[in-house]
């Protein structure tokens, strides 16, 4: 009888197991420790810059366990990890390119993910709340006695990262959708709202845009980039993930609209004299369907090869739904003629994940930091020797 028991608790094991590899994307997480198996461009290398930041058994949908989004200060690199509610420091004070340390700058926060700092303050977008806090002594320990809300409304639930840059005296926050696919009832969702440094002067700056993880400011231009992640439940192939050019005022058009101003008639069956998505702004670059784009950044360092001077560099999380797998790698675009060419490859092998990147950032040396948080890691990669 017991072995009966064995047998049939081992079928429904399988069962569950299928069932979350199938619907939900739920893969085995594999850690390796050499690297050999990431395909970069010729001359460039690959390696582990810090590790055991909160890596995780099985690949899911969503955020992982390990770290989010970095930011580099006076040298030193900072990184949020939200499921540990708290932000780290990997200084490199010996200069070998391996993190000396990881010690915590804030902590006991919910969720914290997207990171900026300006003038002495450190700007944190938790999911329920925007704040800032000082380090006066410069020893990379948040004061939390200098803590200051500037917002505290902010609605949970659904997409729950938050991502905060700050540009020309402005605060801007993305803040993904509730939904796959809706009409929000909170126009802060699904958008990027603007505010003044102290929080106030809040208004959508940006809307139509279902989950714009990623933004970046063009160093020469100053436009604003964002990368934006397409509904689920239209198959493999659509809707295409997203590059915008983000405007002031403009929408982006979800959720009547995707990419190059298709209209959704599977959200919306409505019929129109006149196609409601020629009122939207279409993509500028249009991607491989749930890559999941999330961090990106501009290149114009000279350390690499001068044909990747002013690329865009976007982290493909990976998909979760998708028959065929994509994503799990490093792109960049030409922003000339707008080409995208895989650059960091081989996360994802034979349907094993080996890694989810999120995020990338310039170092004060010109190779990049990319940060994994499935593995818990961040890598380098840099040019030559």
């Amino acid at each position: 009888m017991k072995g009966r028991y064995l047998v049939i608790i081992g079928i429904l094991l399988l069962i569950i197991l299928w069932i979350g590899y199938s619907q939900f994307g739920v893969r085995p997480s594999v850690s390796e420790e050499n690297l050999s198996y990431i395909q970069l461009p010729s001359g460039f290398k690959i390696e582990v810059f810090a590790d055991g930041l909160g890596d995780s058994l099985l690949s899911y949908p969503g955020p992982a366990p390990g770290p989010r989004m970095m930011l580099i200060i006076n040298g030193t690199l900072m990184v949020s990890i939200p499921n540990k509610g708290l932000v780290a420091v990997l200084p490199d004070k010996d200069g070998d390119h391996k993190a000396d340390s990881v010690s915590v700058f804030i902590d006991g926060l919910n969720h914290p993910h997207g990171l900026d700092y300006y003038n002495g303050w450190f700007y944190i977008a938790e999911e329920n709340r925007l704040i800032r806090v000082k380090d006066t002594n410069n020893d990379f320990v948040a004061e939390k006695e200098t803590i200051e809300v500037l917002m505290d409304n902010i609605p949970t639930g659904g997409h729950s990262t938050r991502t905060v840059k700050v540009h020309n005296s402005s605060l801007y926050m993305s803040m993904g959708s509730s939904c796959n696919v809706c009409y929000e009832t909170d126009a802060r969702r699904a958008a990027i709202t603007r505010c003044n440094l102290d929080g106030t002067n809040s208004t959508v700056f940006a809307s139509g845009m279902r989950n714009a993880v990623g933004m970046a400011f063009h160093p020469l231009t100053g436009q604003l980039y964002a990368t934006e992640n397409g509904r689920d439940w239209l198959g493999d192939d659509l809707p295409p993930d997203e590059i915008n050019l983000v405007e002031e005022g403009e929408d982006y058009g979800w959720p009547i609209c995707y990419g190059k101003n298709i209209h959704d008639t599977d959200f919306d069956n409505n019929t129109y004299i006149r196609d409601p998505s020629e009122d939207c702004i279409p993509s500028l670059i249009d991607l491989q369907a749930h890559s999941v784009p999330l961090g990106l950044n501009f290149y114009y360092d000279n350390s690499f090869p001068e044909e990747y001077r002013g690329n865009l560099f976007v982290c493909f999380h990976g998909s979760w739904n998708r028959q065929e797998p994509t994503g799990y790698k490093v792109v960049r675009i030409n922003m000339t003629d707008l080409t995208i060419n895989d650059f960091a490859t081989g996360w994802l092998q034979n349907n094993s994940v080996l890694g989810r990147p999120v995020d990338v950032v310039v170092s004060d040396d010109g190779s990049l930091f990319v940060s994994d948080d499935n593995q818990g890691r961040i890598y380098r990669i840099y040019y030559g020797d």
